[in-house]
This record gives structure tokens, C-alpha cells and sequence, in this order.
């Protein structure tokens, strides 16, 4: 059984798996960190040279690879699980966590980690936050087993909710 931690970028999934990883002796496995390891490029690299659609295809056979092995958190690409197919690969042996947060600590975050996000060029990034959001919020809400909001609460502390849900659950 593998934990996925999804969700839109800047909501924590690489920091939250890491720390839940830690904490349960998990491998973690970063599909964007991945992509670009395999790719030989980084992701916006990736979108300018080959597009949106060659990004996802990219992402679809790195995703059923790593989604086949156990005992791993995986920290998901902001678009992952709204491919039908990834979906499908993670929910086969994976907890599926949605991790959320308000949309001006999304814009703190992603503004202070200093990385291109490609689906966020333009004028008003906070506005074209809050608009992906609303347009991504029922795909990401209906995989989710569990979902929690990240924006003010410490990585470990999330980690440890995501083991706590786990627990009562199996109890």
C-alpha cells in the first residue's frame, strides 16, 4: 500500500511526504522529481520544447510505474490525478490524501520556492490560482480519502494527521 498526497502545487505535497516518509520509514518518491530526472529536462522545459500533452504523457508512464510498487509515499504533480489513467494506477493500491490550502498561501509559497510554475505565466497569479482551483476542486475533492488544509498548520503536523486518519481507520 502506498500513500498519494495530491493536490494543487504549493499545498506541501513534497514537504508533507517527505516528513510523513520519515516519519514511517516510507520510501518517498516525487513523480515531478522523477519527470525531470528520466526527462533530462526540467518541467517547464518540458512544456516550452514538447508541450502540455507530451508533459502528460511523460507523467502517465512514469505515474503507473511507480504507482505498481508499495510501502511508498508519493507526492503527486499538481495535474496528476486529474488524468483519468493516473487516477486509476494510484487508487489501485494507494491512500489517496488531498492536500488543500488557501490561495494567497499558495501564492507565498510558490512565489518564496523560486521555481517557474508554467500554468501560472501571465499578470495576475493570484487570480489564475483561485481560477484553477475552482475548475480543478471536484476532480480533486472526489479521489480523495482524506482531505486537509495545510495553510497554517506545520508539514509534521499534516504528516501526523494523515497517520492518525490511517489509524482510527484500520481500528
Amino acid at each position: 500500500m502506498n500513500i498519494a498526497l495530491y493536490g494543487f502545487m504549493g499545498v506541501g505535497k513534497t514537504v508533507v511526504g517527505k516528513a510523513l516518509a520519515e516519519m514511517t520509514g516510507m520510501a518517498f518518491v516525487d513523480l515531478d522529481e522523477e519527470i525531470v530526472e528520466r526527462a533530462g529536462k526540467t518541467i517547464p522545459e518540458i512544456f516550452d520544447e514538447e508541450g502540455e500533452v507530451a508533459f502528460r504523457e511523460i507523467e502517465r508512464g512514469i505515474t503507473q510505474e511507480i504507482a505498481a510498487r508499495d510501502g511508498q509515499v508519493i507526492a503527486c504533480g499538481g495535474g496528476t490525478i486529474l488524468e483519468a489513467d493516473n487516477l486509476s494506477s494510484l487508487i489501485r493500491n494507494s491512500i489517496l490524501v488531498l492536500l488543500t490550502a488557501e490561495p494567497d498561501m499558495i501564492l507565498k509559497r510558490v512565489w518564496a520556492d523560486g521555481n517557474v510554475r508554467p500554468l501560472l505565466n501571465g499578470e495576475d497569479k493570484l487570480q489564475r490560482i483561485e481560477s484553477l482551483l475552482e475548475a480543478r476542486n471536484s476532480a480533486y475533492t472526489q479521489a480523495a480519502e482524506l482531505i486537509l488544509d495545510t495553510s497554517r498548520v506545520t508539514p509534521e503536523q499534516v504528516a501526523e494527521k494523515i497517520l492518525e486518519s490511517m489509524r482510527e481507520d484500520a481500528g
